[in-house]
C-alpha cells in the first residue's frame, strides 16, 4: 500500500488532462486509526462525504459537460485518498470523450472509486440544471463560539474535557475548528457538530479542547475520529455522534460523520464557509 510520504501532495505535479485512474492515491486507514487504539472492530460507523466542484468531461461530439459530484465513502472502507491525487484523477477526464455522457462517467468513477478506497462508495452527479440556488445551512443549536474562554493551547488536549451531572441529550457546535494538512501545513477550517445523550459536557473546556487543533497536523477523517474517541474516553457519553464540515481546498470539500449507533446517513448540506 501506497505511503502518505510518497503521494503527490506538496510536490510540483503534471496536470493530466486524459483519463488516469493510476492518479488516484490510497493510504490505508488502519495505521493512523491504530495510533488511536482503534482496532478492526470499528468503535463507530460513519461517512466521508466529498463534494468535488470542478468535474467536466467531454460528450461523443466533443462539447464540454460539467457537474457536480457527491462522493459517500464508507468509514469502514480500508483506504482513504490522498485528496491531490483525486483532484487529478478528476481532471484526467477533462479532455476525454465519454459517449455514453453522464450515465458512463458515473459508472466509471463508481468502479475506481470503489477499487481506490476499497469499499462501495456511493456516486452522485448534478448537472447544473438540476441545481437550485439554496440557502446556506446554520448550525447555531448549543453554538460555543461567544464563550468568553482563555486558550493557551493548540495542540490536541483531550485533559480539557470533561462531563458530569445529570444525563442530557444535546446538539453543540463550534466554527473554531481548524487543523493543517499533515504534508504542506495548508489550513483546513471547518465546523464542528457534536450530538450526544449523557452525563452533561463541560462547554467551556470542549471550546478549549477544539481550539486546541488549531496547530494540529492531521488529516480530515483522523481529526474527527480523534475527536470522537477522546470524547467517548473523557466523557463516557451513551451515544454520540461527530460531524465536521469542512471548507473547500482544490475544488473539493470533505465532511467526515463519525456515530456511536448505526445512524442515519446525514444530509449533505451547505454551511456558510462551503
Amino acid at each position: 500500500m501506497h505511503r502518505i510520504e510518497d503521494s503527490p501532495l506538496g510536490k510540483s505535479t503534471r496536470y493530466v488532462d486524459r483519463y488516469d485512474p493510476t492518479l488516484l492515491y490510497p493510504v490505508e486507514r488502519a495505521p493512523l486509526r491504530g495510533e488511536l487504539g482503534i482496532g478492526e472492530a470499528l468503535p463507530f460507523s460513519g461517512w466521508d462525504i466529498w463534494n468535488a466542484y470542478e468535474l467536466s468531461w467531454l460528450n461523443g461530439k466533443g462539447k464540454p459537460r460539467v457537474a457536480l459530484a457527491s462522493f459517500h465513502v464508507p468509514a469502514d472502507s480500508a483506504n482513504i485518498v490522498e485528496s491531490k491525487s483525486l483532484k487529478l484523477y478528476l481532471n484526467s477526464f477533462n479532455q476525454t470523450r465519454f459517449p455514453g455522457d453522464e450515465g458512463e462517467v458515473s459508472a466509471i468513477l463508481q468502479r475506481d472509486l470503489n477499487n481506490a478506497f476499497g469499499g462501495a462508495v456511493e456516486v452522485e452527479l448534478r448537472a447544473p440544471s438540476a441545481c437550485r440556488t439554496e440557502s446556506f445551512e446554520r448550525w447555531d443549536e448549543g453554538c460555543l463560539d461567544e464563550l468568553d474562554v482563555e486558550v493557551d493551547r493548540y495542540a490536541p488536549a483531550p485533559d480539557l474535557l470533561s462531563s458530569g451531572g445529570e444525563c442530557v441529550e444535546e446538539s453543540l457546535c463550534s466554527n473554531l475548528l481548524k487543523s493543517n494538512c499533515p504534508i504542506t501545513g495548508q489550513p483546513d477550517w471547518a465546523s464542528l457538530r457534536i450530538d450526544y445523550r449523557g452525563p452533561r459536557i463541560e462547554r467551556a473546556g470542549l471550546l478549549r479542547y477544539i481550539v486546541s487543533f488549531r496547530s494540529h497536523g492531521g488529516f480530515h477523517e483522523h481529526c474527527v475520529e480523534r475527536i470522537f474517541m477522546d470524547l467517548m474516553a473523557r466523557c463516557q457519553p451513551q451515544l454520540l455522534t461527530v460531524y465536521a464540515r469542512y471548507a473547500r481546498r482544490g475544488g473539493l470539500d470533505i465532511n467526515p460523520f463519525r456515530s456511536s449507533f448505526d445512524a442515519p446517513r446525514p444530509a449533505n448540506l451547505r454551511l456558510f464557509r462551503q
